[in-house]
């Protein structure tokens, strides 16, 4: 893709996979049917084959010239529409499966997708009301841990989901379980597996800068709009400076948000991050691993 720094590969760490499930998901909890989901948000509906909505996603990257995407399944128990995803187009797509460890059935999940192929496992324990210490977690992270190559993404910080808005569905998050601090000593527990914190701690940027410091295994995701940033008057540039002298460009994965058709792939992210990343006057070789060569590591 042509950047400022010329035409490099990148690679977004951050897109949400949109299943047919994930309407009739959202659709059951208020009454609708996922047609009627899709009307109220003004969102594509997908066909109910992933594969295809895969297929949709790979030329709506490809019209951009991004080489590969990290698809995360949005609600617990798709990971069967991320897995038809990388099996579509493996040479796009990393899959991440939103998993509730507290449920009934978590670990037989997890087992299963670690086991067919799956990157990595999503945790967003203030949406799900636990913490990183629950002996649950623990055995997920255990049996990520028994196969290479494998991540946890665990969402901190501000938590709002704005199709639930749209749909007037109650979220009753606790911010409680938000905080980067509790994933330090079980980073620390688990040193050969990547943890990744996205959109920079998402408002706990001074403790996942902490944590990031001092777990060299805790990665930065700086993907949306981070409009966190307002609760401390940081602009964009200053988040990136801080981000890098702390963990470093090695360590900093870029990624959109990016979630649903018609909108597609949101280049309004990818743009006003590069600029940042130009205004720091950062080298050509910092921009490489951030924009793309870290996640292509993190799972190589």
């Amino acid at each position: 893709m042509q950047t400022p720094w010329g035409d490099i590969p990148v690679s977004d760490a951050h897109v949400h996979f949109f299943s047919r499930r994930f309407f009739e998901t959202l659709g059951a909890q208020g009454g609708r049917t996922a047609e009627q989901v899709a009307s109220a948000t003004g969102w594509e509906l997908p066909p109910e084959d992933p594969a295809e909505l895969a297929q949709t996603w790979a030329a709506a990257l490809e019209s951009y010239g991004i080489a590969r995407a990290s698809l995360i399944s949005s609600v617990p128990g798709d990971e069967a529409s991320v897995a038809a995803a990388v099996a579509a187009r493996p040479d796009r797509f990393f899959a991440y499966f939103m998993l509730n460890p507290t449920e009934e059935g978590a670990l037989d999940r997890a087992q299963v997708a670690f086991r067919c192929g799956l990157h990595a496992v999503s945790l967003f324990p203030a949406m799900h009301r636990y913490s990183m210490h629950d002996e649950r977690v623990v055995a997920v992270l255990e049996e990520a841990a028994r196969h290479s190559h494998r991540a946890v993404f665990v969402h901190c910080g501000v938590l709002t989901v704005g199709v639930r808005k749209k749909l007037s569905l109650p979220s009753p998050f606790d911010m409680r379980c938000s905080n980067p601090i509790d994933l330090h000593a079980i980073a620390l527990r688990f040193p050969g597996l990547k943890f990744v914190i996205p959109h920079f701690g998402a408002g706990y940027l001074r403790e996942t800068l902490m944590v990031a410091d001092l777990c060299p295994n805790v990665y930065l995701d700086t993907s949306s709009s981070n409009s966190w940033m307002r609760y401390e008057g940081l602009d964009l540039k200053t988040v990136y400076r801080r981000a890098m002298d702390v963990a470093g460009a090695k360590r900093l994965l870029f990624g959109t948000d990016s979630s649903f058709f018609p909108r597609g792939w949101n280049y309004e992210v990818f743009e006003s991050q590069t600029r940042a990343l130009l205004d720091m006057g950062i080298s050509g070789a910092d921009a490489r691993l951030i924009l793309g060569d870290n996640l292509q590591q993190l799972f190589a």
